[in-house]
């Protein structure tokens, strides 16, 4: 059974201060609608990673990962979860390709896996006093080492990732693409698949530690990030179900030294269905929507997501 998972509130001071952009990251990337940070961004895609995020691949076994989203959204909210710009229009455009290769060496009881996350994006962003537009390499995601595990019907890792900053950035700009600054991020992740894996039940856990921006002073605040997902066979090759994530900014976002307004910190609660469908040779592909609410210090919209899994080499008896 194929894994198809990653590869995801500006108050600047003295600048722009109603933007707040959803910007893609990294492995695997996508709904761009990341937390409060700088730019009202995250390093990480949050919402990417829903569809079997505890699979990894068998001994020696590659995985090809493709993600594409589309993200919109009209409303950008303050710290109350109000409006805080008029005429805001945000829409993010990505692609995203993922590797992941499990080295078939015992680490801790489990296997040693490596992947890497490489997002493409184009971003429209309209606030007052005009229309932007930029795109670019997103925050490249190293999955420095995972540990995968599997158990009967349930699967499940943990790893130690870190983000680099995005291609190009002009300090100033009202938009730019990615993150100007590194992070680090212990993640686990789980998928049980009871009755024969008829029935699916996935979550995957992030705690962002991100770095000073050098080029502003800004170091935006740690966030904690749960996808999920849950979904039932309906046919042979085919489940429905239902997923999303729930992001919160646990620290306050920081500039030269001083909290940035009330502490910027973002908040969102993700929900959509879900659709997953698998085809021969251990491939699959899916397709999602995610919808945001409760949301504080971000771009308040929907991700609409396609996302396959391709093994470039899988050998029978993994995981």
């Amino acid at each position: 059974m194929a894994r198809m998972n990653e590869p995801s509130g500006m108050r600047k001071i003295n600048r722009s201060p109603w933007l707040r952009l959803g910007c893609f990251v990294a492995a695997m990337l996508l709904p761009l609608a990341a937390g409060a940070s700088e730019n009202g961004a995250s390093v990480y895609p949050v919402g990417v990673e829903t569809v079997m995020p505890g699979l990894v691949p068998p001994p020696h076994g590659t995985m090809l990962f493709e993600f594409s989203t589309f993200y919109s959204a009209n409303q950008i909210n303050n710290s109350l979860g109000q409006s805080a710009a008029p005429e805001f229009r945000l829409r993010v455009f990505a692609n995203a390709f993922k590797l992941t290769h499990n080295w078939n060496v015992p680490v801790f009881g489990g296997l040693l896996n490596s992947n890497i996350a490489v997002p493409e994006l184009y971003e429209q962003l309209h606030v007052l006093p005009g229309d932007f537009r930029k795109s670019g390499l997103g925050n490249v995601d190293f999955g420095i080492a995972q540990v995968g595990y599997a158990r009967g019907a349930l699967h499940w890792f943990y790893e130690a990732d870190l983000f680099a900053p995005g291609g190009s950035y002009t300090s100033g700009d009202v938009l730019n693409v990615g993150q100007h600054n590194f992070a680090f991020a212990p993640v686990a992740g789980f998928t049980y698949l009871p009755d024969h894996a008829r029935t699916e039940l996935s979550s995957k856990y992030l705690y962002i530690v991100n770095f000073r921006n050098g080029a502003t002073g800004y170091r935006g605040g740690n966030e904690f990030t749960w996808e999920y997902d849950a979904m039932q066979q309906v046919s042979r090759r085919m489940a429905l179900g239902v997923n999303g994530y729930f992001y919160q900014q646990t620290t306050d976002d920081f500039q030269n030294g001083l909290i940035v307004g009330d502490g910027n910190r973002g908040r969102d609660l993700a929900v959509g269905p879900e659709l997953r469908i698998h085809l021969p040779g251990h491939a699959a592909m899916a397709f999602k929507y995610e919808r945001d609410t409760l949301v504080e210090n971000k771009p308040s919209g929907n991700a609409f997501w396609f996302q396959m899994g391709l093994p470039l080499s899988f050998r029978r008896g993994g995981a």
